[in-house]
């Protein structure tokens, strides 16, 4: 209950004065607030008690939170209104009406000082035009009375729902918001992950063939700097050229080339519109398991059939690999799991993921619907 007490006190004390004086104010115009009427009088002043009590923690909290003048502004527009009420006869009193829509405008105002600040435009000419109105029809009439006032009200409740509306709609664009940054940024840290996982790997081939001295490293070096220089500047794009995704892979597959004493039949079909964009370094982590769970445990009759196509705006990856049958418990890791993370931010209901499996083969299935505007 530490938040609930007070800290400041000569704010404290500030809010009791206007507590007490805009009490004294409105028992002095004739406003009860309440009435004893039949119950007792223990019960009588508790109620008041817990009312004083309640106002009084209610200005503290506002004056906590917004500045002094314009609490008390506020409720100045509110004590003219009721002073004008009670010395004018309604006939004579064109005060109360557009200080209340003034004491309501400037309560808004503390609420929802972004909003109103967005459409203060609207809001005052809305207001303004319905105060304009309540003067000329307060002058045109002959006897201005109570049925008239009442008529008028309409007019100040109507423009209310479309402003309410108009917050929903705000609150609802900034959750949409909310959620699609959050999503970015999610994406984007998976597509972080996806980067050691991969350059682990490809170390890992680099140092067996420097171990070697083979001559080929210098080779080496060169096209994973390329591939490192990719996933650097294109790794963090929304979108890239497929074209880039294919040369992406293909250095990789020339690099597992390079490495391996054995024959390996790769083989890597592709027919591309160069024109679609597609999620950066989603095929890599297919590749990569082929060639860990597939190749690397093989001493003979290794193969990766890969193939990647474009079909209109869908784009269709197949890959399939032979694998160890004791090895195949492996199969599912960390750059799989990313992957359908990746798919889940990226293609929300537009892809397609499946794995079929038999006792000596293991092949996947990828297919990614695009926007509209994913082409060109």
């Amino acid at each position: 209950m530490q938040w609930f007490l007070p800290k400041d006190y000569k704010i404290l004390l500030l809010s009791g004065l206007i507590t007490a004086g805009l009490t004294l104010l409105l028992v002095q115009l004739g406003y009860v607030i309440l009435d004893s009427g039949g119950m007792g009088k223990p019960l009588f002043v508790l109620i008041n008690v817990l009312g004083l009590s309640i106002t009084l923690y209610i200005f503290y909290f506002l004056l906590i939170r917004y500045p002094m003048y314009q609490v008390l502004g506020v409720i100045g527009l509110l004590v003219i209104a009721a002073l004008a009420e009670h010395f004018l006869h309604i006939s004579e009193n064109p005060i109360t009406v557009p200080f209340i829509i003034l004491f309501w405008l400037a309560v808004a105002y503390l609420i929802l000082p972004q909003f109103f600040r967005k459409y203060w435009m609207g809001i005052l000419l809305a207001y303004g035009m319905i105060i304009a109105y309540y003067f000329f029809s307060f002058i045109s009439a002959t006897d201005y009375g109570g049925d008239d006032r009442a008529n008028f009200a309409k007019y100040m409740l109507l423009p209310i729902p479309v402003f309410v509306a108009l917050w929903i709609y705000e609150q609802w664009r900034w959750v949409q918001n909310l959620k699609a940054d959050r999503t970015k940024a999610e994406l984007t840290l998976l597509q972080s992950q996806v980067n050691p996982h991969f350059f682990f790997n490809t170390l890992n081939n680099l140092y067996g063939l420097i171990i070697e001295k083979s001559p080929q490293a210098p080779d080496v070096v060169l096209k994973l700097s390329d591939m490192m220089r990719y996933t650097i500047d294109m790794g963090k794009e929304d979108k890239v050229s497929i074209r880039d995704e294919v040369n992406f892979l293909e250095n990789y597959i020339a690099l597992h080339k390079i490495r391996y004493q054995k024959n390996v039949d790769i083989q890597f079909d592709h027919e591309v519109d160069t024109d679609i964009q597609v999620a950066p370094l989603l095929f890599i982590n297919l590749l990569e398991n082929a060639f860990k769970h597939g190749v690397e445990p093989l001493t003979e009759n290794a193969y990766i059939h890969l193939s990647l196509r474009t079909i209109q705006n869908r784009v269709v990856f197949k890959i399939a690999n032979n694998y160890e049958t004791d090895a195949s418990n492996t199969k599912n890791g960390t750059g799989l799991d990313n992957l359908k993370k990746r798919l889940e931010h990226a293609y929300p209901n537009r892809y397609e993921l499946s794995m079929d499996k038999t006792e000596t083969m293991y092949a996947v299935h990828l297919s990614l619907l695009l926007n509209i505007t994913a082409a060109g």
